[in-house]
């Protein structure tokens, strides 16, 4: 089943989408649809589809839920080869810790944005870069969870565009902290979120989702893998980002950009220049991925802001 935020004539409701459109589910959103549990969450899409549908091209998709933590994972290996070598300045090569654990990190979960919003140019930002991936959305709680146990807590997935200020990011990381403002403008999540059921005909002989993804700026193909490419399945990452502490129904985990041009960083990396160029104000990112559905968002021009202000002379002074 597929769960939908959506806007129409100013009123904002859940929803599940058929192919009729989009069929309202009043009085819940869908992050309390989650917390409710899949078979709650499934009786009252089954009960809404009973309903007349409003057709998709009346409706604004919103992101289908607001997550209360957002966290992204670097889990392709392909796209740490190109991306190190292309945006950080590294040889390309992967460090041994990476194949060690699935690093990720935290990111803004107010700067999720949805399925066709336009995404503004962050301020300072000269480098913008888009990312490919898949997200899954956690469907309960749970701590110290094993990867079979973690499978049963995924609610579903949707696709996460982690849209990337690449300038910004290369100066953060290389204070060894972040990536900061360099990712905090914007995440798309969307067009909805598909139950983990619907996808399961999908799952490999080793446990992976072999679901084709595909990326395009403004209609010329960059990029395409399959999501089977990461170096750990989901519950693998469910997993991980539980251990030691807890995972709560709503929780985002995203699977990192997948390789062969999932982002431009990638490219540039493997190309040795900037090309394809970075995203400008008027370019059109749409992401496919097989199963779940298209995201489709245009680059407009940010705010214009003062510089950012340098440290000041440093000071050794011990008295005051």
């Amino acid at each position: 089943m597929r769960f939908a935020t959506w806007e129409h004539r100013g009123e904002v409701s859940a929803g599940v989408v058929s192919d009729a459109g989009v069929h309202g589910i009043p009085g819940t959103t869908v992050l309390e649809l989650v917390r409710s549990g899949l078979a709650t969450a499934l009786a009252a899409g089954e009960q809404a589809l009973e309903a007349p549908a409003v057709p998709l091209a009346d409706v604004v998709l919103l992101p289908p839920l607001q997550p209360p933590t957002v966290r992204d994972f670097v889990a392709f290996e392909e796209h740490v080869e190109g991306v190190v070598k292309g945006v950080t300045g590294g040889d390309g090569g992967v460090v041994p810790e990476w194949y060690q654990a699935p690093t990720f990190y935290f990111t803004n979960p107010y700067a999720v944005v949805g399925a066709h919003d336009d995404v503004a140019v962050p301020p300072g930002c000269s480098v913008l870069d888009f990312e490919l991936e898949v997200a899954a959305v956690i469907g309960r709680d749970g701590a110290s969870l094993d990867p079979e146990q973690a499978r049963e807590h995924v609610f579903g997935y949707t696709v996460l565009n982690d849209w990337s200020a690449r300038d910004l990011q290369a100066r953060e990381m290389k204070v060894s902290l972040g990536p900061a403002k360099g990712k905090d403008f914007a995440t798309t999540l969307g067009p909805w979120l598909v139950t983990a059921d619907e996808l399961e005909p999908f799952r490999d002989a080793e446990g992976f989702l072999a679901l084709a993804m595909q990326v395009s700026v403004n209609g010329e193909l960059v990029g395409q893998d399959l999501l089977s490419n990461m170096g750990w399945p989901f519950e693998e990452l469910v997993a991980y980002a539980s251990r030691g502490t807890v995972v709560r129904a709503g929780d985002v985990l995203g699977s990192g950009t997948c390789g062969n041009g999932g982002c431009l960083g990638e490219l540039w990396g493997r190309n040795g220049s900037r090309t394809p160029p970075p995203l400008q104000p008027g370019d059109v990112v749409e992401m496919t991925v097989e199963g779940i559905g298209t995201i489709r968002n245009r680059v407009v021009a940010g705010v214009e802001l003062p510089p950012v202000a340098p440290a000041r002379t440093r000071t050794r002074a011990r008295t005051r």
